[in-house]
């Protein structure tokens, strides 16, 4: 593993400088927000995670050590973590709570075939959402991707797969639908 180019930046902050942690969230908000946006499928849900994922990286910045992952497979693995708490919560909730109803406009810029894959990539299965996501729209490497999943590298390919059949098959069908 060479060096880690956040390692600075993550000490600063894990001594108190308010700037490093300026830096950081310029460094790193566009591609957290963008990792909980297409995991929630919400974007303020999304800027909730991103700010509680910058709230615990201040929080916890001085306990990150090189060496045992590099700071952005750590910082997705703490997105990816809220995430996973939000739609946890989804699914716990009665049929006497009525959850507010999720932004149905389209991300910035995607147009309608853009659209219909965002729509599809909330109908997947999470696991495989977020393999793809990492790897896809994050552009990690498949090694970066295992490690912030914390699962094999085979793991993360056969999510890969199985995801990418099943946005294939919703695409497919939802042509026939017109």
């Amino acid at each position: 593993m060479g060096a880690d180019p956040d390692e600075e930046l993550v000490r600063r902050i894990g001594a108190g400088d308010q700037a490093a942690v300026q830096a950081m969230v310029a460094r790193k908000l566009p591609r957290v927000l963008s990792l909980a946006t297409r995991m929630l499928g919400d974007a303020a849900e999304a800027e909730d995670v991103a700010q509680e994922t910058f709230v615990r990286i201040w929080r916890h910045a001085s306990g990150w050590r090189q060496g045992q992952a590099r700071f952005d497979t750590w910082i997705h693995r703490v997105a990816l973590n809220l995430c996973y708490d939000r739609l946890r919560r989804r699914r716990e909730w009665t049929t006497d709570e009525l959850p507010e109803v999720a932004d149905e406009a389209p991300l910035p810029d995607v147009g309608d075939e853009g659209r219909r894959v965002e729509q599809a990539l909330q109908r997947i299965a999470p696991r495989q959402r977020e393999a793809i996501v990492l790897v896809y729209y994050q552009e990690m490497s498949n090694i970066e991707a295992a490690r912030a999943m914390q699962v094999s590298i085979d793991a993360l390919e056969s999510l890969l797969a199985r995801g990418r059949r099943s946005l294939q098959a919703m695409l497919v069908g939802d042509d026939g639908d017109d």
